[in-house]
């Protein structure tokens, strides 16, 4: 009996050289998807997370200005009305 038939050692170097070809298009196709993701995201001008946060926060901060503001010249309205 043969240990090992030359047929199924080529089988073999085959089927792992496929796997490794497909592996290798996965790899290939993926990086090829993230660049079109990359560039469809650049193309539509998004603004990026951190930079809408600290837009955010701007604005939370001047809408808390405001409505102090708003209070005291409500106070020196109501102070000029009772003088």
């Amino acid at each position: 009996m043969q240990k090992d038939h030359p047929f199924f050692e080529d089988l073999s170097k085959l089927a792992s050289g496929a796997a490794g070809a497909v592996m290798d298009m996965r790899r290939e196709v993926e990086s090829m998807v993230a660049a079109q993701c990359q560039g469809l995201l650049e193309r539509m001008n998004l603004v990026r997370r951190d930079e809408f946060d600290a837009v955010k926060l701007m604005a939370q901060n001047q809408h808390a200005q405001l409505e102090t503001l708003k209070a005291r010249l409500e106070t020196l309205e109501k102070e000029q009305h009772n003088h």
